[in-house]
């Protein structure tokens, strides 16, 4: 699936991942392949993304931290989340 990560200041993430999971107001979810179509509220906690390969822009790259060769995590303070069609669009604070 795709994912798109975009902060007010630039867009921060963009490719093929095999899983995310996120800071909901209700608790911590992750997202699969072909999940269901979802809009949902972010809180502050940590973006965790699974991919079998990453690039990030210059810029970008100093917001994530490497947990190991298929996971980066983002902090976030809040935002909002939309899954439809394998593709997840973030809007981060």
């Amino acid at each position: 699936m795709i994912l798109e990560i975009v902060s007010p200041e630039a867009s921060l993430f963009k490719g093929e991942i095999t899983s995310i999971t996120l800071p909901g107001v209700d608790g911590s979810f992750q997202i699969l392949n072909n999940h269901a179509p979802i809009v949902s509220i972010l809180q502050k906690g940590i973006v965790s993304i699974t991919a079998s390969s990453f690039e990030f822009s210059k810029e970008s790259a100093a917001l994530f931290t490497k947990v190991n060769n298929q996971t980066y995590t983002l902090p976030i303070s809040s935002g909002t989340i939309e899954m439809k069609d394998n593709k997840i669009i973030v809007l981060a604070d």
